[in-house]
């Protein structure tokens, strides 16, 4: 999701209509939750591949390491 697109579903949410204002913020969160999944499981890899531990790991993403490792530990 580029800045434009995410500057404008949150301008939206000033305009006439809250219904399009809630579908396109709905929309954008979507959009950039993907994003940052991709991101995320990108750097974990990479974080992985250069020896980090899952705890390393887990406490950058101030998640616990079981909840790290079950996530990004089989991929």
């Amino acid at each position: 999701m580029d800045d434009h697109t995410l500057r404008t579903a949150i301008a939206a949410a000033d305009g006439d209509d809250p219904y399009r204002a809630l579908r396109d913020l709905h929309h954008a969160r979507v959009a950039l939750t993907r994003e940052l999944d991709r991101a995320e499981a990108t750097a974990v890899r990479r974080a992985r591949a250069a020896g980090s531990s899952w705890q390393l790991i887990a406490l950058a993403l101030e998640v616990s390491k079981q909840a790290v490792h079950k996530k990004y530990g089989r991929s």
